[in-house]
């Protein structure tokens, strides 16, 4: 049986902290039941006080989609830190192994990114817990946000860092090598930011204060704007890799990382939005919300798309997925489900609800809210297998399967 630190040596790849990713997305889909579906009057979001009383006075259906939510993010959230961790050190062992010098050359050097993206998804699951789980939080909520825009920036700095040395080290050493960029890889650094980016946009939407709203508007602009051009380059110059060179087989999932970088923006705006109309007097009407959120699923859909086509050719499921071989690029597909379900989650509610073009909770709503649901269900489905396939063969004090 392999040591840890043989796998770190030999096997490891920065990719696996996508395994923490997907986990910590998947918590969040939960939440979006309660979000939509617990009423949190005065409040943007619910919290354990919301919670408690829509179980205690709700339906049973509003007391199971309670129970499954909170059970949910407890597991997901718990199988994120697990990963995480264990990513943490298998990616310290992996920096001082001798292959790493090569690594740190190639063009596999920006996958290194997966780490501050993994790091701020844990900082907005580990939010959404102490929403959920801790009561009286929104009592001491102001003093949580600077604290909460500190710990982003310095996620935010660590990935800005670790961009420069990629820029300086490959890019501009001449080290780069065009011909195996046929893949959306290189758009890995653009959704570290992101992330960070809708993390530093949370307080723009819960703050009462000006001050923290307003800091919280302008950073994560600067590091979304920044994201947002990165992964545009990125995404035309994978462009160009695929259509002089072909599709690279092992990373092609990337090929469909627009869908979970649209919905991390997506939800940025959103939470600005909310934070503009509600200090500084700026108003956008539910059909426009209605019509961004409607464009944002369009654009993902397109790289949908792309990317189921490019993998049936490659015949990548068979392979890597529902057959035995492995590659660290697959844990990429748990990403763009995710992101689906969470974009249609705010798409239904905050689009076509607050339009007043379905009723919430009516017939239409349902339909349109399984459509959601499908794609958690296919990224829950999604990190199990991996997991099992990836980690079955490892010490038990790596990943768990489940």
């Amino acid at each position: 049986m392999q040591t840890r630190s043989s796998v770190a040596a030999q096997n490891y790849a920065p990719l696996y902290f996508l395994a923490s990713l997907g986990a910590g997305g998947l918590s969040v889909t939960f939440f979006m039941f309660l979000m939509f579906w617990v009423p949190h009057k005065g409040r943007p979001v619910p919290v354990f006080e919301d919670i408690m009383s829509a179980f205690q006075t709700g339906t049973l259906a509003m007391q199971s989609a309670i129970i499954i939510a909170v059970v949910g993010i407890a597991g997901f959230t718990i199988l994120n830190l697990k990963s995480l961790i264990w990513n943490l050190k298998e990616f310290s062992a992996f920096k001082k192994s001798e292959g790493y010098a090569k690594f740190a050359k190639s063009n596999g050097a920006s996958t290194q990114l997966a780490m501050p993206l993994a790091l701020a998804m844990t900082v907005n699951a580990l939010f959404i817990v102490g929403l959920v789980f801790v009561p009286n939080l929104w009592g001491i909520i102001e003093y949580l946000f600077p604290a909460a825009l500190v710990v982003f920036a310095l996620i935010a700095v660590l990935a800005l860092r670790m961009i420069g040395s990629f820029i300086g080290d490959v890019v501009a050493d001449g080290s780069f090598d065009e011909s195996a960029n046929g893949s959306f890889a290189q758009a890995l650094p653009g959704f570290a930011l992101a992330m960070v980016a809708v993390g530093m946009s949370a307080p723009a939407a819960m703050s009462t204060i000006k001050t923290t709203v307003a800091t919280s508007l302008i950073l994560s602009t600067f590091i979304g704007v920044i994201a947002a051009i990165y992964a545009t380059l990125a995404i035309f110059a994978g462009i160009l890799g695929m259509i002089r060179h072909g599709a690279a087989r092992e990373v092609a999932p990337t090929l469909m990382i627009t869908i979970p970088l649209m919905t991390v923006l997506g939800i940025m705006m959103l939470r600005q939005n909310h934070g503009l109309h509600m200090l500084f007097d700026v108003h956008a009407a539910p059909a426009e919300t209605m019509m961004l959120t409607a464009k944002l699923l369009g654009v993902q859909f397109a790289f949908l798309g792309l990317g189921l086509a490019v993998l049936k050719v490659q015949g990548y499921w068979d392979d890597f997925v529902i057959g035995e071989k492995t590659s660290v690029g697959s844990y990429a597909l748990v990403c763009p489900f995710v992101a689906l379900s969470v974009m249609g989650q705010f798409f239904i509610n905050k689009g076509l609800v607050a339009a007043d073009v379905i009723t919430k909770f009516g017939t239409a709503y349902w339909a349109f809210t399984a459509i959601a649901i499908a794609m958690q269900l296919i990224a829950i489905a999604m990190v199990l297998r991996l997991n099992r396939q990836h980690f079955s063969a490892m010490p038990s004090a790596a990943v768990p399967a489940e």
